[in-house]
Formats: structure tokens, C-alpha cells, sequence
């Protein structure tokens, strides 16, 4: 694993950043779903894997993603990959974030799979995870096969060339090799 530096609210902290082929980490630690039931990523999971995105209600990224991750969560479910979104923004809790305006924003968006607070960032922590969205693709074993980006251009949906987590998802279930491993993920800061 590497290790890089990152400058928040004038504190420096060590993220690890959550290689290709490591191990899910804190799998079973448990999140307020916007059910209001307990969930783990491990809960989650499906019979060929599970696709973690980090995602929230007010990053313009996200929002202007929407469709696209309607599209790919669905995409991930008919391929018998389980789907869960942590929102990780403690900052806006109090605005726009909080627990009521995830279950509000979930129900605006039709989401049909969980989508959890993670509590103090601390699952965003564990994988290294900055941005939203940003999605995490682990197999059945709980491998991270995919980490990055939706597709290859999240500032245009018409010019998008190559959906990589869908890509991923296929070459996954169908025991091929991944043939983009990582890509960089834009949009809002974690």
C-alpha cells in the first residue's frame, strides 16, 4: 500500500490508499442504513461480489452523476453484486447530509439498494477514498478488483467513451482480467 499526506482544516493525516487485490477492510463494522437498520458492506454483498461507492446528497458531481449511478449500481445488482453507498461527508451533516436528507435524497432518486452514514469517514479512511463518487469494486472472495471513476468522462455524460466499473463488473463475472484495474475518480471532496 502507498501512503500519501493530505492537508484538511489545517491537520495533516496519513491515508493509506487501498491497493489493487487487498482485502476488504472493516467489512463488518456496522452503519446506519437510511432503513434506519444496522448494515455492514459484508451485509451487502452478493453472491459474485460487492460494489461500495462513495457518494452524498449535495456534491454537484454526484448529482450531475445521478443517472449514471442509477445505471451502474443496477447493472452491478443484475450481475449478482451486492451494491452499498456510504456517505462519508461528516462536514455536512448539518447540511444537506444528515441521516434525514439521505433518506429524503434516497427516495427522490428511487435507490434501491443501501446507502449508509459512515460514521466519522471511517470506512473512506480505511480504502483511501477522497472523492465522491468514487466507486470500489471487491469479488466474492472480498478482493478489490476495480477502484476509481464511473466511466471516463464524469464532466459529460455524451462523451463518455468507456464505462469502467461497468467494464469491470462484466470481466468480473465472467472470470476474465480486469483490463483497467484503477482509474482516477473525480468530483467533491470526502
Amino acid at each position: 500500500m502507498f501512503g500519501f499526506f493530505v492537508i484538511a482544516f489545517g491537520q495533516t493525516q496519513n491515508i493509506q490508499l487501498l491497493a489493487i487485490g487487498s482485502s476488504l477492510p472493516l467489512g463488518d463494522i456496522q452503519m446506519k442504513d437510511i432503513s434506519g437498520k444496522e448494515v455492514s458492506i459484508k451485509n451487502a454483498a452478493q453472491t459474485n461480489g460487492v460494489l461500495v461507492m462513495f457518494s452524498c446528497n449535495t456534491c454537484p458531481v454526484v448529482i450531475r452523476n445521478q443517472d449514471r449511478s442509477k445505471m451502474i449500481t443496477a447493472f452491478a445488482k443484475q450481475n449478482n453484486i451486492g451494491v452499498i453507498l456510504l456517505n462519508s461527508n461528516e462536514g455536512g451533516r448539518e447540511d444537506g447530509d444528515s441521516f434525514r436528507d439521505m433518506q429524503s435524497y434516497a427516495r427522490k432518486q428511487g435507490y434501491h439498494f443501501y446507502y449508509a452514514v459512515d460514521k466519522d469517514s471511517r470506512i473512506a479512511d480505511a480504502f483511501g477514498a477522497t472523492r465522491t463518487p468514487e466507486v470500489y469494486l471487491f469479488d466474492y472472495n472480498g478482493i478489490l478488483r476495480y477502484k476509481g471513476a464511473i466511466d471516463d468522462n464524469p464532466a459529460d455524460a455524451r462523451k463518455v467513451t468507456r464505462i469502467h466499473s461497468k467494464e469491470a463488473i462484466g470481466e468480473m463475472v465472467n472470470g476474465k482480467a480486469i483490463t483497467i484495474k484503477e482509474t482516477r475518480s473525480f468530483g467533491c471532496g470526502i
